[in-house]
Formats: structure tokens, C-alpha cells, sequence
């Protein structure tokens, strides 16, 4: 499925793929959430997602969803993702990134015909 996206915003995602190999700090039970199978299967992934991306190739729906979810997470999480140190890496300030985030969310979730994405019913607690 092709989304059409701006220069910056496929640089955030490829970015926000790029970090989980550098500064953060992934878990096997995060990367799962987040739709891999464990972090290696992350590491993979991102590694053929950025050049998908940079090629401006398709993504099937749940490429997409993994993509933005791993660069949502990275981006804000200073525990697990880059945090603080998001712009030191990428060269995106803070103030730059969140319209480009926001913006990817709503193209996303346009393409994918849902506001949101919940992949199953939530556990009850």
C-alpha cells in the first residue's frame, strides 16, 4: 500500500527505525507490542523497512502500523526510545517532529481506513 509522503516525513520514519539500533533500548516484550516477534526480528525489519521507505516503495498495512508505532514510541520515551536525545540523533528538533508525527498519523491512519488501531480486544484487568 502506497502512502504519499512528504521527504521529512519519511526521513522521521526511517529515523525513528534507525534509533531502536542506537540509543534505545528495546525489549523482547516491546517489540512485540509493538508487532515483531522479539528485538532481533526488530532489527531486521527496520533495517529492510528504512530502505522500503528510502526507495519510496510500498509498505503492506502492518509495515505501516509497525513503523509509526516503533517511531511514536522512540521518539517520546525516554526509558525505551531516544527521548532527550532524539534530536542530538536525528538532527529533528522536538518542535520539528511532533506536526511531522501528527501528520503521519493522520495519513496512516486515513490509508488504513481506521482513526486508530487496536489489533485485538483489550485484556481486562
Amino acid at each position: 500500500m502506497t502512502i504519499d509522503l512528504t521527504r521529512d516525513e519519511r526521513t522521521v520514519l526511517r529515523c525513528g527505525l534507525a534509533e531502536w539500533g542506537g540509543p534505545a533500548a528495546c525489549t523482547d516484550a516491546l517489540a512485540v507490542a509493538m508487532g515483531f516477534q522479539d528485538v532481533p526480528d526488530l532489527f531486521e525489519q527496520a533495517k529492510r523497512l528504512r530502505a522500503t521507505l528510502a526507495d519510496e516503495e510500498p509498505l503492506r498495512a502492518s509495515e505501516w502500523r509497525k513503523t509509526l508505532i516503533a517511531t511514536e514510541i522512540v521518539f517520546a520515551s525516554d526509558v525505551f526510545g531516544s527521548g532527550m536525545d532524539w534530536s542530538i540523533t536525528t538532527g529533528f528538533a522536538d518542535e520539528e517532529t511532533l506536526p511531522i508525527l501528527r501528520d503521519l498519523q493522520r495519513k496512516i491512519a486515513r490509508a488504513l481506513g481506521s482513526a486508530h488501531y487496536r489489533p485485538g480486544p483489550p485484556e481486562r484487568l
